[in-house]
């Protein structure tokens, strides 16, 4: 894991490898941002001319090296775009920030130390330079990897940027001191459930994901159940076990839970734990299972905050539900046409054994409900047509409470991440009829992630606030890398998860 530090040298002083400044597209041409003071200085004030010449815009993302004139220590500046520059006395925006810190730890990939000049000069944007930097020098280094092969491509993918050294904020100052160490354990955990997402899917089962979470658990001081294939056959967890029983490796539910003392509020997260999705017996065609390793995001992102709001000793009692499955075809999966009577009682017809994270989540959404939380999120890479509506970057948020949902939608703007709050349309609950049960799992093809919605919440408990997160587009990223968002897990969720739990600790459950 990268290290942060918060330096008190200036940008001239530091002994690094590195110095990393911000430009932005003015409207004639590049200019330098704040916090570059001190080089602009060793550059004769001339620092923008030098990045103009060199073809630097000051564009999202760009990085321009160039070599440090004889007033600093470090041997290279590097620069990097923020955008367009903003108007006259306004701040940049911190994701703006955040994407731009990203973008020089990858480009310093297998350097020691950088120091971070880029405007941090509060608390706020302190934070988002911290956040982007830590995320975006993250890099998947697969377990039991050997031979020369191998090694090459270790070396070929470069090691993190070990250290980054944050400059321009007060090191003293508590707040500025609070925001680095919640970035640094965002960032833990983030990458966590990066680590998990990316695991083969013949490393990462129910079994061994349970493990992990156990493994953690004990680490934090975390109350960890499980209950596996035997206790779930006769618990009733019809979804679980209907979705599970095709598989070598059987379903788990697991049980994260972090209590705090004086907490007042209780939040209950659920995650889809599909740890290969093949389909079943609805098989999925060739160019859409490669991948479904990912399926698993949404129990990863629920782990990983349930850990993170522990680790910062947030006033509020998180509760995390795993719902682990893997789903495969064999001579003991679910047929379409098979009835499961689910946890709680209700029958659901199967119609299509691909439509089998909605199955499982039911059944943790009634086991989470059981215990009364204020409120529950759900988190899932449920459907396909939700990154139909909203693309690979944007999460839609759902829930039976107008308010709520719009408070998850505002919190995922606030912390960076793409979302949208999408309609449950009641009209569409007819089409999920069925002549042998109390519903099938799937409807009418137009509006089905609207329709996963509305089957998700027949499963949530009467009078509690409700709200499903579909992360199907962001939760894996399979182009170049950008910003600090790498190439495959991405982590998404969790940073809203996790602001959630700080705002209920804060008497905020909106």
């Amino acid at each position: 894991m990268t290290a942060l530090t918060l330096s008190t040298s200036s940008a001239a002083t530091l002994r690094a490898d590195a110095i990393v400044i911000g430009v932005a597209k003015g409207p004639k041409g590049p200019v330098v941002a704040p916090g570059a003071e001190a080089v602009d200085k060793a550059f004769d004030g001339k620092l923008a001319a030098v990045l103009e010449t060199l073809g630097a815009t000051g564009g999202e993302g760009e990085t321009t090296k160039l070599p440090a004139p004889s007033g600093l220590k470090a041997p290279v500046v590097l620069a990097v775009g923020l955008g367009d520059a903003p108007p006259k006395d306004e701040d940049f925006d911190p994701e703006a920030l955040r994407r731009a810190a990203g973008s020089a730890a990858r480009a310093l990939s297998g350097s020691k130390k950088a120091g971070f000049a880029l405007p941090a000069a509060d608390a706020e944007f302190a934070a988002a330079v911290a956040e982007g930097a830590l995320l975006g020098a993250y890099a998947y280094v697969p377990a039991g990897a050997g031979g020369k092969a191998a090694a090459k491509k270790e070396a070929d993918r470069g090691t993190p940027l070990a250290e980054v050294a944050l400059l321009g904020a007060k090191p003293r100052d508590k707040a500025v001191k609070a925001v680095a160490e919640r970035a640094g354990v965002l960032a833990e955990e983030m990458n966590r459930a990066r680590d998990l997402i990316n695991m083969p899917p013949n490393d990462l089962t129910p079994k061994t994901f349970t493990t992990a979470a156990q493994t953690v658990g004990k680490e934090f001081g975390l109350k960890v159940e499980v209950l596996d294939e035997k206790a779930l056959l006769k618990g009733g967890f019809g979804g679980m076990m209907g979705v599970g029983q095709g598989s070598a490796n059987p379903p788990r539910l697991v049980r994260i839970g972090y209590t705090h003392p004086k907490a007042e509020k209780t939040l209950a997260f659920v995650g889809k734990g599909i740890t290969y999705d093949s389909g079943g017996i609805s098989l999925k065609p060739a160019g859409h299972n490669e991948t479904m390793k990912c399926d698993m995001a949404g129990a990863a992102a629920v782990f990983a905050a349930v850990v993170a709001a522990a680790r910062l000793g947030l006033r509020v009692n998180v509760t995390g539900w795993l719902a682990l499955a893997e789903n495969m075809p064999s001579g003991t999966a679910t047929r379409p046409g098979d009835v499961l009577r689910m946890y709680g009682g209700k029958t659901v017809e199967v119609l299509n054994t691909d439509a089998e994270g909605r199955l499982v989540l039911a059944d943790a959404l009634v086991r989470a409900s059981e215990e009364n939380p204020d409120a529950i999120v759900d988190v899932a890479t449920l459907t396909g047509a939700m990154v139909i509506a909203l693309g690979n970057r944007t999460f839609g948020v759902l829930g039976n409470d107008d308010a709520f949902r719009t408070s998850l939608y505002e919190i995922a703007e606030e912390v960076g991440e793409q979302a949208w709050p999408m309609p449950i349309p009641n009209e569409l609950r007819k089409s999920m009829d069925s002549p042998v049960a109390d519903f099938a799992n799937i409807g009418e093809r137009m509006g089905s992630a609207l329709l996963a919605g509305l089957f998700l919440r027949e499963f949530v408990g009467e009078g509690i606030t409700w709200a499903h997160l579909d992360i199907a587009g962001p939760a894996f990223h399979e182009s170049a890398p950008y910003g600090y968002t790498p190439k495959g897990g991405t982590g998404s969720a969790v940073r809203t998860l996790l602001r959630l739990a700080e705002r209920t600790a804060d008497g905020d459950l909106g």
